[in-house]
């Protein structure tokens, strides 16, 4: 057996047992880089490990290390609470302030499933409130979190214009993000439609009454301290204003993003140095913010890159490619590999995925003709619209959070049937949308 077999059927055992067992994928990752590099391709340890990428890792920790920051002194509730006061009181823009303030903190760099851990549960308490489909809520949470993911500073847009540049493809970092918010955007148009969205713009209610925000903000637990007071106060209310570490926090993610696009400087270095000179400021208040990086995220990537290098040193994406283009053209590999992805992310970490799938789809790219912008930006979105699986991530908070309002076996059944349609879908829609176009 050749070695492009070998690491294609670890690569398999791998996302089948970090599927079924609750082990993080990185973690596999590293046993079967090892394995497979050690045994298969007769690499020293070295070797194996010089496919970590160190700028990748960086990033991660800085991103996700100024979100907590963020979410620890309350600037995450206030982007919330000020989102939803400025809809004015009306019912049907509430779901879309759920979508964009999710968007925005991908955007940022929250780790999507942070995101709707955050979002979720308060957008479902409106749910139940103002009488708006939960399924219709939970998706627009879902969606949103991936339409901002792909921003240049976020973790999904990180990975892939990472492997994108070692993959030697040329840079197509705003094809990708706007690609994805645009793709989820119609998403939630379409489950705006379906689901009630129209019956909910006569609906009005008092957006100068702080008992509205205030109990929905409990709902999803959004509270924060007030500095010196030992009290707790309703994100909501603003009751305080907004405090000097909040605006400082934000000055931060706007310098963050500015030094980095602007001035092309290394956005790990960036996001880190932000976050610590925040937490210089405040050093009490931040002292456990760095237990808060997405540690968990850092493992997945890290290992999964490595295997990642490790898959394309045994020869198995050009392996694959070579196959994808037999089919009688390479548009039709590209359908292919869009579909694997989407399946495989309906079970698996997106995140796992995006690091392998795309240096699968070089050989298609480089010679059959293909928008790398546009093919990257079709198999990073049929690998991360179906998030909206109740075995994923994201899907499975929406499920946890469910409203009262709903009996969970429903809600179950309504979330399965959705993320169903848009699996079967999706990969095929997205394809026609970006890769025939570009053919």
């Amino acid at each position: 057996m050749g070695p492009e077999w070998v690491a294609i059927l670890a690569l398999v055992a791998l996302f089948v047992i970090g599927t079924v067992l609750p082990i993080n994928m990185g973690a596999l990752a590293y046993v079967a880089a090892w394995l497979v590099g050690m045994y298969s391709l007769h690499l020293s340890e070295k070797e194996i490990l010089a496919g970590v990428s160190g700028d990748l890792i960086l990033t991660l920790i800085g991103v996700t290390y100024l979100f907590a920051i963020a979410k620890n002194n309350g600037t995450v509730d206030l982007i919330v609470a000020s989102a939803v006061r400025a809809v004015g009181g009306r019912v049907a823009l509430i779901p879309w302030v759920m979508f964009a303030v999710t968007a925005v903190l991908t955007a940022i760099g929250a780790a999507s499933p942070a995101a709707c851990a955050i979002i979720g549960p308060i957008a479902l308490g409106f749910a139940a409130r103002y009488k708006i489909n939960p399924l219709m809520m939970g998706m627009f949470v879902v969606h949103g979190a991936q339409g901002g993911g792909f921003s240049p500073i976020s973790i999904y847009g990180t990975i892939t214009n990472s492997v994108m540049e070692d993959a030697k493809l040329p840079s197509s970092e705003l094809t990708v993000f706007l690609a994805s918010l645009v793709v989820n955007l119609v998403m939630a148009t379409i489950l705006f439609i379906l689901f009630g969205g129209r019956k909910l713009m006569d609906q009005r209610v008092d957006p100068n009454s702080p008992d509205h925000l205030t109990e929905d903000l409990h709902h999803g637990g959004a509270t924060v301290t007030a500095r010196g007071t030992g009290a707790s106060a309703p994100t909501g209310t603003l009751a305080r204003g907004v405090r000097r570490d909040q605006v400082l926090t934000l000055i931060a993610f706007v310098g963050v993003a500015v030094v980095a696009l602007a001035f092309d400087r290394n956005i790990g270095f960036v996001a880190i140095t932000a976050a610590v000179l925040l937490a210089i400021l405040s050093p009490t208040e931040h002292k456990d913010a760095v237990k808060q990086v997405a540690w968990p995220t850092v493992l997945l990537v890290a290992g999964v890159s490595t295997y990642a290098a490790i898959l394309t040193e045994s020869g198995a994406p050009q392996f694959v490619g070579k196959w994808a283009a037999g089919l009688g053209a390479a548009v039709i590999g590209a359908l292919v590999l869009c579909y694997v992805g989407g399946v495989v992310s309906a079970f698996a970490s997106s995140t796992a995925l995006l690091p392998v799938i795309i240096p699968i789809a070089v050989p298609l790219i480089g010679h059959g003709g293909i928008s790398a912008g546009l093919f990257v930006a079709a198999l990073a979105i049929a690998s991360t619209i179906v998030d909206v699986s109740p075995f994923s991530t994201n899907g499975a908070l929406m499920l946890a959070n469910r409203p009262d309002t709903i009996a969970e076996p429903v809600y179950y059944k309504q979330i399965l049937t959705y993320s169903v349609i848009v699996v079967v879908a999706g990969p095929l829609l997205v394809w026609a949308a970006l890769v025939l176009p570009g053919w």
